[in-house]
């Protein structure tokens, strides 16, 4: 992209381009993202950058205004499969938070300054800046969604000490911490404790269709660990997350779906994305970052709709399937290592999994009374899930967020009674791979279709799910059954002046 279209892409405040760079304005000494509602700055007082963490490097602060700091992730990072690729989506995770440069670096299979040369050479950052980026927002979230002293908060979001905490959010926001809460937006009720959980506004770009997200949700959830309840339209999901340094219960709440585009606003609108309410009980808030991380990954939210439909939209056969449905998501999963031995083993034997392996809930939370099993705990499990689980608990097999998807499907593949059909869809959904054409579709998936297959292939289910050919999701005769309902014990939706991202 150039600078000319960049400008332009300013000039206009195009939502589409949020999360895809940044610009920064010199006289004032701030970044933003495209669509901020500023007036425009002048051609020559802009300076661009691929990530806000390189508008953080070079001296900018983050705008009070448009908050670019909560733009949904680029999705050039899904795509990619090469190191920058894979580091981005683990530092998205906390690995850097948790175990360091030298951490993420063995994780890739380089040195620590191989990692630091390359992503500095691409994204004008390296990995600490790049976290440093993202703690930074966890703070300001924290600051302001919640009642936390700011003690608590610095150390939650990933800090190694208070006065690093305070001397990143002045840099970052050219406030103190305690100034930064104050300016937070007061719309009604007052902030949330940790007992009532963390609200937040998981942000999107784009047209979201949330309905056939929460269909499958729906018809795979396991009793325990997961519900959809309420009305469609209008449904919560919730479910437990096992994570580094504890345990979670998260909701999330169905959004309104756009309308089809011949119902919509008329060609060339944009539509500037919106969010699904969520609210997080969390037992060590050091794993907020990680979670909110995994929902995005499962809502498919960092995705860039406009260019998923502009390439499908183009082939007849699949023009009026995306007309139909702007803005289709394909899911991946709150849990990699989970979704592939449930995968494996269908949704009645997952259950079976959690009634015998699954870790209590300290306090039960409804229907949700336990967490699944680690691949440790199914190790000893005879036959092709033994396998799978030890293959995941010694390493050999890897399915985290910057796990190399090629090297991981040729090891899945080589597992026994595990075949390529099985492969395909853990790769589809716990390595979040947008471009998976899996064997055995009935309608083929041409190259032409890529790097969004994976989308091609979730239009075509749904289209023979309306044609009551066969089940939307890939088939597996016990994903069919509906979970039973329950109550919730809290409420997903976040308050009205929760912090998106």
């Amino acid at each position: 992209m150039d600078e000319e279209t960049r400008y332009e892409a300013v000039r206009s405040r195009d939502a589409r381009f949020d999360g895809v760079f940044f610009f920064a304005v010199e006289t004032t000494g701030i970044y933003c993202r495209p669509s901020c509602p500023a007036v425009a700055p002048k051609r020559q007082n802009v300076r661009y950058y691929p990530t806000a963490a390189a508008a953080q490097t070079s001296g900018f602060r983050a705008c009070r205004r448009c908050r670019p700091d909560a733009v949904p992730g680029s999705a050039e990072w899904n795509v990619r499969a090469d190191v920058v690729g894979r580091a981005m989506r683990m530092i998205g995770d906390g690995v850097v938070d948790r175990e360091g440069v030298p951490g993420l670096a063995v994780r890739l299979g380089y040195s620590a300054r191989q990692v630091q040369r390359q992503l500095t050479a691409e994204l004008g950052a390296g990995p600490v800046a790049l976290a440093r980026a993202q703690r930074a927002h966890t703070a300001r979230v924290l600051l302001q969604t919640t009642d936390l002293p700011v003690t608590e908060i610095a150390f939650a979001a990933g800090f190694a000490s208070v006065r690093q905490f305070n001397d990143t959010i002045k840099a970052v926001y050219a406030l103190t911490p305690t100034a930064l809460r104050a300016a937070a937006p007061r719309r009604g009720t007052a902030r949330a404790t940790p007992a009532a959980g963390i609200p937040l506004r998981l942000a999107h770009r784009g047209p979201y269709q949330a309905a056939p997200v929460f269909d499958l949700l729906g018809q795979e959830a396991v009793p325990g660990i997961e519900e959809v309840t309420g009305e469609r339209g209008a449904r919560t999901y919730r479910r437990t997350l096992r994570l580094p340094h504890g345990t979670a219960i998260v909701a999330v709440e169905e959004a309104p779906s756009p309308p089809a585009a011949a119902e919509g606003p008329g060609p060339g609108a944009v539509h500037r994305g919106g969010w699904l309410d969520a609210r997080l009980h969390l037992t060590d808030l050091r794993d907020l970052t990680t979670a909110v991380q995994r929902l995005r990954r499962l809502f498919d939210l960092d995705a860039d709709p406009y260019a998923v439909d502009d390439r499908l939209g183009a082939d007849p056969r699949l023009a009026p399937l995306v007309a139909a449905r702007p803005g289709l998501r394909s899911p991946g999963a709150a849990d990699p290592e989970e979704f592939a031995v449930r995968a494996l083993v269908g949704r009645a034997g997952a259950q079976r999994l959690v009634e015998r392996y699954g870790k209590a809930l300290d306090a039960a939370c409804g229907r949700l009374t336990h967490a699944f099993p680690a691949p440790a705990e199914l190790a000893g499990e005879p036959g092709p899930l033994g396998a799978l689980a030890t293959a995941l608990a010694d390493g050999t097999l890897r399915l985290d967020a910057g796990a190399d998807r090629d090297d991981a499907e040729a090891t899945l593949i080589a597992l026994p009674g595990l075949d390529a059909r099985t492969a395909a869809l853990i790769r589809t959904r716990s390595l979040g791979d947008p471009d998976v054409a899996p064997p055995g579709e009935p309608e083929p998936v041409p190259d032409a279709w890529r790097p969004w297959r994976s989308y091609a292939v979730s239009h075509l289910r749904h289209l023979r799910h309306l044609r009551h050919l066969g089940p939307p999701c890939p088939p597996r005769p016990e994903q069919a059954l509906t979970p039973p309902r329950g109550p919730s014990c809290e409420s997903a939706g976040g308050e009205s002046g929760s912090a998106p991202r």
